[in-house]
């Protein structure tokens, strides 16, 4: 049974994931990577979760404001035995009700375009690849995406 956590990034479970997160970024953009770290900072974060199996943390997310009624997701991890078992679907949902909630009508994210399970989990739940926005804006590696939540029209 899966239990989640809303926090902040004080959270020692989510500072542990980012660290796997960090490293595995490390590999997949390699001479890239100190240009997305930049941008990828956990000291700012208000609006962080954790999924534990049990007690063992095993996936993270992120929302953080990125303009007026929009979040961006940030900092999704899953641990590798996780993968594949739906437990980056659930990080996604909570993040955007989470979001919802906080009176916001969109979400924005940016992934890796090599990041194709990335991808693939946006595609399904509902985002649109937009152009890409701030610093990613001239990224070619860099894809990214736009849902409104809760049916709401705005643009």
């Amino acid at each position: 049974m899966f239990n989640i956590i809303r926090t902040d990034s004080e959270n020692a479970d989510f500072q542990s994931l980012v660290l796997l997160l960090d490293a595995y970024l490390e590999v997949i953009n390699g001479e890239s990577h100190s240009f997305f770290n930049q941008y990828n900072q956990i000291n700012v974060l208000k609006n962080t979760i954790v999924l534990y199996d049990a007690d063992k943390p095993i996936a993270c997310g992120a929302i953080k404001q990125y303009e007026t009624g929009v979040m961006e997701v940030k900092r999704m991890y899953v641990l590798n035995e996780y993968r594949g078992k739906g437990v980056a679907q659930i990080i996604l949902s909570e993040l955007e009700k989470w979001a919802a909630e906080l009176g916001n009508h969109t979400c924005i994210l940016e992934t890796a375009r090599t990041m194709t399970s990335a991808v693939s989990l946006y595609g399904k739940s509902g985002y649109e690849v937009i152009p890409n926005y701030g610093q990613y804006k001239n990224v070619a590696v860099s894809i990214c995406f736009k849902k409104v939540l809760n049916n709401l029209k705005h643009p």
